[in-house]
């Protein structure tokens, strides 16, 4: 089996095993992934929220907000768990498309 294969098995793999990322902190009460507050998590976890947060935390809205669709946040952990699969590889495929044509761009160049 050739290398490239055996990376886009492991890639699958990943994506497959994305949902983890919901079951294990639901499971262990943990709250949300490190990292991925937002403002109000913020004040709730800090008791304020830093001015440079708050100015730029409505700069961006996520394509799929909390890596479901809208409307599925209430849905239970099945919906969710395909949501993040769907959402694994969406920003996959848009990494591996961005990476090619900044790739092919850069390739022209040099020639």
């Amino acid at each position: 089996m050739k290398l490239a294969a055996k990376l886009w098995i492991g890639v699958a793999i990943l994506i497959a095993l994305s949902p983890i990322g919901l079951i294990l902190p639901e499971r262990f009460k943990a709250g949300s992934a490190w990292g991925e507050w937002g403002a109000g998590e913020m004040r709730k976890l800090a008791g304020y929220v830093p001015k440079g947060f708050a100015k730029l935390s409505s700069l961006w809205n996520a394509p799929m907000p909390d890596y479901a669709f809208r409307g599925w946040e209430k849905k239970g952990l099945p919906h969710l768990s395909l949501a993040y699969i769907v959402s694994a590889a969406a920003g996959i495929a848009a990494t591996v498309i961005a990476a090619l044509l900044i790739g092919r761009i850069l390739s022209k160049k040099g020639d």
